[in-house]
């Protein structure tokens, strides 16, 4: 039975995947039409964003299928594989599939409505039979429930002690049972929930599954609420569903992806070194200029610091860097796609806050600028005041040859990264239409490279599946949360405590900013945009604070969790590529000055706003 779910959840990972390449042709071709022709078509741009919908919630079951369903792996990474079984299971059980089930009697409700009432779309020339689109909202949920019991037979057949599971189980139904009819007594449920959420996102379950499950439970157990607070949850996906803004997500994963296997990374690392590599520190600040480059190209954090770890690490330690300057560099270097244009994150925070992206990455820049300036500054005075740190590498090759080849090299990204960003920030084309482009151009980069191939083309659009999955899931689970949550009181409680007990418009920054960073180092930055970002909204708005600035304040903090130990994902990334090669305490003792200039930075476009807008309002 596992198997056959498997391979049906399989099939329909591979249909997504394809429909990843044909969106991003499919917008490629109407953007062209459009701005070229004047050629314009409300069905094809309903279309694409149907095409994008069915893309991630088709990739539900199929991330989870594969793991990729981000959780907390703090101490997960260190339990058993039975305790990791029994994770699996529980959370399944008593998170997903009631979570699912509920969503699926209201999504159901949902394409049954659409259908009767022969809904179309609103827009002239728009497309008919709109309950064909909230019919595979309705569909993906089925196949996630039909995985989660796949998951749990593979999970069941690895555990041992199944008496230790059938008393853990048992336990907790006799826990919620309590709690249901005895809440209201013991805790307040605002701080209940917000403690159970920390203790099971502490404990490796995950992050999505999580929210959605915990908002379901303290709306059935809250005396005050009831199960009507989450009626209205289908509808809230749906408009999800119809964000244009974040179809370009999966487009930039794509492009991102595709660029990450065409070695120009590679390339770069090479001529980089060799052309600053006759200075002192030169090879920290080549790899501090390509992190520059894999960010405004690819924006992935995770690929970025693994490329440079695989190949620039060992070429530094070869020449006698240490280890500390040599690590600290490649991830602080690596996470610059944080802030840097096209990120993923100024997307999500441009949606969560109701932004303009093309806004926020005009204003992204200058941070990223100023961050680049401060590494190769630092980097420059360290290797000065201590020679032996980051010794200079003699070459007996021709400078200008060096030149020459380095030019070669970075012009095409160059130009790829010009076409996307110049586009956006020029208004000529959205962001979604320029991540398009890119992945076009990306593509076209590797056949230049000569490294296109069919197998490049699957691995980029199965990432982009699963990555893409992973964070619509949680985008889907949070919106379940904070739906109980504010219902609860939770938003009014944030407001009256920043507003009216702190007072202040900077007490509130500053507090802020505080929590952010503490939260970065336990959680991601996808939960962080999703969760505490919307409470953070309306407070931001009754003092009057420009949302802008302080979405970039946000971008700067939460590029500064990457790093902070003893938790920092680009810490983990570092040490998993490297192997042996440095150790975990040279790797915590190299990215503490790079965190402290993170820090400058936020303090810098803190104390100096205007700078954001050099670019542009």
């Amino acid at each position: 039975m596992s198997k056959t779910i498997d391979t049906i959840t399989k099939n329909i990972g591979f249909i997504a995947s394809i429909l990843t390449l044909f969106l991003a042709l499919l917008v490629s071709y109407d953007a062209i039409m459009r701005y070229l022709f004047s050629e314009g078509s409300i069905a094809l741009q309903e279309v694409e964003w149907h095409i994008f919908d069915i893309i991630f919630l088709l990739g539900l079951s199929y991330a989870l299928k594969h793991d990729k369903h981000v959780r907390v792996d703090i101490f997960f990474v260190n339990y058993s594989s039975q305790t990791k079984a029994i994770i699996q299971i529980i959370s399944m059980i008593f998170l997903l599939i009631p979570f699912s089930l509920f969503f699926l009697q209201g999504s159901f409700d949902m394409t049954v409505q659409s259908f009767l009432q022969n809904e179309i779309s609103s827009d002239p020339g728009g497309l008919k039979y709109r309950f064909i689109i909230k019919g595979v909202l309705f569909l993906a949920f089925i196949l996630l429930v039909t995985q989660a019991i796949s998951e749990i037979i593979k999970s069941y057949s690895k555990i041992k002690n199944k008496k230790l599971l059938f008393t853990l189980i048992g336990g907790i139904i006799t826990l919620f049972a309590i709690m249901f009819f005895h809440l209201p007594f013991f805790l307040d449920p605002l701080w209940l929930m917000f403690l159970m959420t920390l203790f099971l996102l502490m404990s490796g379950f995950q992050v999505a599954f999580v929210f959605a499950g915990v908002g379901l439970i303290f709306a059935l157990i809250s005396e005050e609420l009831g199960l009507e607070v989450l009626e209205m949850l289908p509808y809230r996906v749906y408009g999800i569903m119809g964000n244009v803004t974040l179809m370009a997500i999966p487009l930039f994963i794509l492009m991102g992806l595709i660029l990450e296997k065409s070695k120009i990374a590679e390339d770069l690392l090479i001529s980089m070194g060799k052309l600053f590599g006759g200075i002192r520190g030169g090879l920290a600040i080549s790899v501090v200029i390509v992190g520059a480059i894999l960010a405004a190209s690819t924006g992935i954090v995770g690929a970025s610091v693994v490329m440079m770890s695989l190949i620039a690490l060992p070429l530094m330690l070869k020449n006698n860097y240490k280890p500390e300057l040599a690590t600290g560099s490649i991830v602080a270097s690596g996470t610059l796609g944080q802030i840097i244009p096209p990120s993923i994150v100024l997307i999500v925070l441009g949606d969560q806050m109701h932004l303009s992206v093309g806004d926020l990455f005009k204003s992204a820049v200058v941070p990223g600028i100023l961050l680049i300036i401060l590494y190769i500054i630092y980097i420059l005075i360290y290797a000065r005041l201590n020679p032996k740190v980051a010794p200079a590498i003699e070459s007996d090759e021709e400078y200008s040859k060096m030149l020459k080849d380095a030019l070669k090299v970075i012009t095409p990204p160059l130009i790829l990264i010009l076409a996307v960003l110049g586009s956006i920030f020029a208004g000529v084309a959205s962001p979604t239409e320029s991540a398009s482009i890119g992945v076009v151009g990306a593509l076209i980069l590797t056949a230049i490279n000569r490294e296109f191939s069919f197998e490049l083309l699957r691995y980029s659009s199965i990432e982009t599946v699963k990555l893409t999955a992973m964070i619509f899931m949680i985008l889907i689970g949070a919106t379940a949360f904070s739906l109980v949550f504010n219902e609860l009181g939770g938003q009014d409680m944030a407001l009256e405590f920043f507003a009216h007990d702190m007072g202040s418009k900077w007490g509130f920054i500053l507090f802020a900013m505080l929590v952010i960073f503490i939260l970065g180092f336990f959680i991601d930055f996808i939960e962080i945009a999703f969760v505490v970002v919307p409470i953070l909204v309306p407070i931001v708005h009754a003092f009057g604070i420009d949302p802008i600035w302080f979405a970039i304040l946000i971008a700067l903090n939460l590029q500064a969790s990457f790093l902070t130990p003893p938790f920092g994902f680009a810490l983990f990334y570092l040490k998993g590529a490297s192997g042996d090669l440095v150790t975990t305490g040279e790797i915590y003792r190299g990215v503490i000055p790079f965190i402290v200039l993170q820090i400058l930075a936020l303090i810098i476009i803190l104390l100096f706003p205007d700078l954001i807008y050099i670019f542009g309002e």
